[in-house]
C-alpha cells in the first residue's frame, strides 16, 4: 500500500495523525506521513511515533519501501514497544523539526548553486550538517564568487514553489533535468517541479523553504577537484 506523502505538498508540516498499515522489513508503514524517506540525495527524516497512551517509538531513519510505501525505521532497543503495535493502530507522527528545517535550507541552497554553476550535476548529498553537489565540468570554480552569488540570491528573497507536470511535458522539455545521476521518478503519470522565481526550475521531490530569504547565511565551505571532469562544491550553514 502506497503511503500518502504529506511532505510533498507542505514541507513545513511537522506532525500528523496516521494509522499503522504494516510492520516488517525493518520498519513500519503508515497510511500517511510527514516523514521524508531518503532519496534524491536528501537524507531521511527522524522523529517519533506517539502512541495513544503517550509512549513514543523513536524513528532513526526513513526509507522508501515497496509499491510506494514509506518505511519508518525504529531506533535500536525498542523491541517491546514494537511488539505492542499492530496494523490498524492509530499513532501521531512527529518529525525532528530542526533537522527538517536544515534539510529544507540546504536543499533550496543547492538549487541556487545550480543556477550559479550552469553545468550538469552528477552527484548530490543533503544532510542536516552539510550539502554538496558534484558538477560535470573541467573549469575551475571561484569560491568567493559563489559565496557572493549565494548571498545575493538569498537576500533577493525569491519565492519558492512547486507544481506538477505530466511525464509527456517533461519529455518535451529534457533541459529541465539537471541531474545526470538521479532521474525524476516515473510511472505515476506526473513529475514534481520546484521553481525558484526567476532563478531555477527543475524536477525535484525534496523539501524546500518557501523563500530564499529563509535559508539564512549559507556559504561554500569547500571546492574540490574529484576527477578530471568533476568539481565538488560543499555548502555549510552559519548557526
Amino acid at each position: 500500500m502506497a503511503t500518502d506523502e504529506l511532505f510533498r505538498e507542505d514541507a513545513a508540516l511537522a506532525e500528523c495523525d496516521a494509522v499503522v498499515v504494516a510492520l516488517g522489513d525493518g520498519g513500519l508503514v503508515l497510511d500517511r506521513t510527514v516523514f521524508y524517506p531518503q532519496g534524491g540525495g536528501q537524507a531521511g527524516d527522524r522523529g517519533v511515533l506517539r502512541l495513544a497512551d503517550g509512549r513514543e517509538l523513536h524513528v532513526a531513519d526513513t526509507r522508501k519501501g515497496d509499491a510506494g510505501a514509506v518505511l519508518h525505521v525504529p531506533a535500536p532497543g525498542q523491541e517491546a514497544l514494537l511488539a505492542a503495535l499492530s496494523p490498524g493502530q492509530a499513532v501521531r507522527a512527529l518529525i525532528d523539526p530542526v533537522r527538517r528545517q536544515r534539510h529544507r535550507c540546504f536543499h533550496t541552497a543547492t538549487h541556487l548553486l545550480c543556477a550559479l554553476v550552469p553545468h550538469p550535476v552528477d552527484g548530490c548529498s543533503i544532510t542536516a550538517d552539510s550539502a554538496r553537489l558534484d558538477f560535470h565540468m573541467t573549469d575551475p570554480l571561484d569560491k568567493d564568487g559563489l559565496n557572493a552569488g549565494l548571498a545575493r540570491l538569498v537576500a533577493e528573497a525569491h519565492g519558492v514553489r512547486h507544481r506538477w507536470i505530466g511525464e509527456d511535458e517533461l519529455d518535451a522539455n529534457p533541459g529541465l533535468v539537471r541531474s545526470m545521476s538521479v532521474q525524476p521518478p516515473r510511472g505515476q503519470g506526473r513529475v514534481r517541479l520546484v521553481e525558484i522565481d526567476g532563478v531555477d526550475l527543475q524536477p525535484c521531490g525534496g523539501t524546500h523553504v518557501a523563500n530564499t530569504a529563509d535559508i539564512g547565511a549559507v556559504f561554500v565551505s569547500k571546492i574540490e577537484k574529484k576527477s578530471a571532469r568533476t568539481r565538488r562544491v560543499t555548502l555549510g550553514l552559519a548557526d
